[in-house]
Parts: structure tokens; C-alpha cells; sequence
């Protein structure tokens, strides 16, 4: 484990890496300091072809209060898209990422859970968007990626009343993929990280890049893409290579179901 002070990166298990934010006594908040380390830890993260999913967690009670609004209060908000930017890194980076939502995920707290490919949540997990109470508008997507997520209606509630949302809430509006208790939490996130490690090298990569790229068209555009990208990868495929695969998947599905 390396120890950065406002980060923690670890690889508890093969293929798979914990990311921490590490500033529990200031709810993890995002100084300039962890939002460098994160961005950093991410660069190299990507770099690693021993690392193929990542998850990523908040130390102490909070996943994240967002930017730092003592750091706010000195030196103004920060200029967003610059080279320090975790949203965007985030964004780039070619390999699942998990977010474990362990507790309050507010403001950017909240978008920086949002730019992972998938949430899942402890019990204990609660969002909010307090951008119109704090007076600044969002700029690492909430307000266009949250009314996808749950509709605008719902979308709109959040961001004018800046209430929280709870977990079981959070899931059943379709924010997260589910809810656990905190104990099972991080174990059932490195879980499904080692279970998308498994997966063929490669894929991983090229199958997130063509569903994020394929999302931003609209459908008829997607499917021609998808068809695209498909006839591509067959070219590279051989006959052998299909049959091992489909054995490997034939065996790991009589042990899932057994």
C-alpha cells in the first residue's frame, strides 16, 4: 500500500486496485492536494497492465464532501478541466471503475461517484447536490448526468431543494446498482472488481469505451458503431481462441449456478 497522505492505493486482490480518499477528519473533502494524488494514482492506474478494474472508496464516515470549501473560502473555486481534474481522469480512464459509496457523497462528492461506471452503496450511503445552495454552477456534469440517471423530474428535486437522497432510495431510483450493509460494502465491490479482471484482456477496455462512446449518439448512430466496432475485433479473432473462451465460460457458468 502507498500512503500519500490524502490518498491510499492498494491491490488487495490480482488484476484489481483500492483507491482511498484519505482525509476521513474533513469528510474527504477534495483539496487541490487529493485531487492531484487522485489524478496522478489514476494516470498510472491506466499505465498498469497488471491492473484491469479499480474500485474506489472514501476512509472515515463520508465517500466524499466535494471540492474542499475551506480552500473555496481562501482561494475561490478552482478552474475545472485543468490537468488536476479527477472528474476527467476519471472520464479517460480506459478501465471499469466502482465506486463504493461508503457514506455522504455530496456536490462533487456526488459527481465524482457519477463519473464511475458503477455505484454500489452501504446503508449508510446518502446523496446531495448543494451546488444552488453554495452558489456555483455544476461543473463536472450533475446536471446533465443525474436526470439521465433518474429522470428530470427527480433530477430537478435534488438539485433545488439540495435535501438528501438515502441508499435504498439512491437504489430504487436507479442511482446505484445495490445496497449493502457496511461491512459487506467494499469486500462485495473488490468482488465484482476481480470478476471483471477475469474477464478477456482487452475487452474490458474496448467494451466500456464502445458503451460510453455509443451512449453519447443517438441510437441509430450506436448500432452502426457497435456493428463497426464488432466486425473489427472478429477480424482478430481466431477459431481456437473462440473455442477456449467458450469452454472457460461454459465451466464458469455451471459454478456460478451450481
Amino acid at each position: 500500500m502507498t500512503d500519500t497522505a490524502t490518498l491510499l492505493v492498494s491491490h488487495p486482490l490480482p488484476g484489481c486496485a483500492l483507491l482511498t480518499l484519505n482525509r476521513p477528519q474533513a469528510l474527504n473533502a477534495l483539496s487541490a492536494a487529493l485531487r492531484g494524488a487522485l489524478v496522478q494514482a489514476l494516470h498510472t492506474l491506466d499505465a498498469d497492465d497488471t491492473v484491469r478494474a479499480v474500485v474506489l472508496t472514501g476512509a472515515g464516515k463520508a465517500f466524499c464532501a466535494g471540492l474542499d470549501l475551506r480552500e473555496l473560502g481562501s482561494e475561490g473555486v478552482p478552474t475545472l478541466g485543468g490537468a488536476n481534474d479527477p472528474v476527467r481522469a476519471l472520464t479517460a480512464f480506459g478501465k471499469p471503475v466502482i465506486a463504493a459509496v461508503n457514506g455522504a457523497a455530496v456536490t462533487g462528492g456526488f459527481e465524482l461517484a457519477l463519473a464511475c461506471d458503477m455505484l454500489l452503496a452501504s446503508t449508510e450511503a446518502r446523496f446531495a447536490d448543494t451546488h444552488a445552495r453554495i452558489g456555483v454552477i455544476p461543473g463536472w456534469g450533475l446536471s446533465q448526468k443525474l436526470s439521465r440517471l433518474i429522470g428530470l423530474p427527480r433530477a430537478k428535486e435534488l438539485a433545488f431543494s439540495g435535501n438528501f437522497v438515502n441508499a435504498d432510495t439512491a437504489e430504487r431510483w436507479g442511482l446505484v446498482n445495490r445496497v449493502l450493509s457496511p461491512d459487506a460494502l467494499l469486500p462485495a465491490a473488490l468482488a465484482l472488481a476481480a470478476d471483471m479482471a477475469s474477464a478477456e484482456p482487452g475487452m474490458l477496455c474496448a467494451y466500456k469505451r464502445l458503451i460510453d462512446e455509443g451512449f453519447d449518439l443517438p441510437m441509430g448512430e450506436a448500432m452502426a458503431l457497435e456493428a463497426r466496432r464488432s466486425s473489427e475485433w472478429a477480424v482478430a479473432q481466431t477459431p481456437e481462441a473462440l473455442a477456449r473462451r467458450r469452454d472457460a465460460v461454459q465451466q464458469r457458468g455451471r459454478a456460478q449456478t451450481g
